[in-house]
């Protein structure tokens, strides 16, 4: 394939794909040069290096994402709007494994900020979470609470750890089930346990 017609947007939907086939880490420039039958220079005039791509796959990836979410959470409240998030996680995670992989990674906090998909994802789990009452900071915490669990569930499944012979995807609806439990009772700060102070 011809050089010409290269850019970074299309560099980074060519790695997307890759790491689905090989695995995130196994993406390389040099793969990259190959696919598209030229030199590791030439790559050189639409990303500056390897952790710069692999940025711009985890920006792509995660708009991707959050798309689908976004479309399996319209209309929904409550645990409705959880489970559907939830499904949608699970559902791109085992699907496409090299982008998910991509998602996880650290991304420079500048480059989040001015990304739109991942205003729109902030926005919408956090805009979930507020539909059960909750503020910060427990807001952050119970994103961090859900993003562990949809992470380590989605992380064994997919390399076949779970072996009981209970159905993986009951189990997974249970797991939701105990989380809008959780999100429903979320147990209140320890400022908030204070007793009011009572003016002197």
């Amino acid at each position: 394939m011809a050089r010409a017609g290269l850019t970074a947007d299309r560099l980074a939907a060519a790695a997307a794909d890759l790491a689905d086939e090989v695995g995130f880490e196994k993406v390389s420039l040099s793969a990259l040069a190959r696919h598209f039958g030229v030199k590791d220079a030439s790559l050189y005039s639409h990303v500056r290096n390897l952790q710069d791509l692999r940025t711009r796959v985890a920006l792509l990836a995660g708009g991707e994402m959050i798309d689908r979410i976004a479309a399996a959470v319209a209309g929904r409240a409550g645990k409705d709007a959880l489970a559907a998030f939830a499904d949608a996680y699970r559902e791109y995670a085992l699907q496409h494994p090299g982008r998910y992989a991509a998602t996880q990674i650290r991304v420079d906090q500048t480059l989040v900020a001015d990304s739109p998909a991942m205003r729109r994802t902030a926005e919408i789990t956090y805009g979930m979470l507020r539909a059960y009452g909750l503020e910060e900071p427990d807001l952050t915490d119970a994103v961090r609470l859900l993003r562990s669990t949809f992470h380590g569930y989605c992380a064994l499944e997919s390399t076949g750890a779970f072996g009981a012979p209970r159905e993986v995807r009951k189990s997974w609806e249970r797991a939701v089930d105990a989380l809008h439990v959780a999100l429903v009772n979320w147990p209140r700060s320890e400022h908030d346990r204070q007793p009011p102070q009572l003016s002197p």
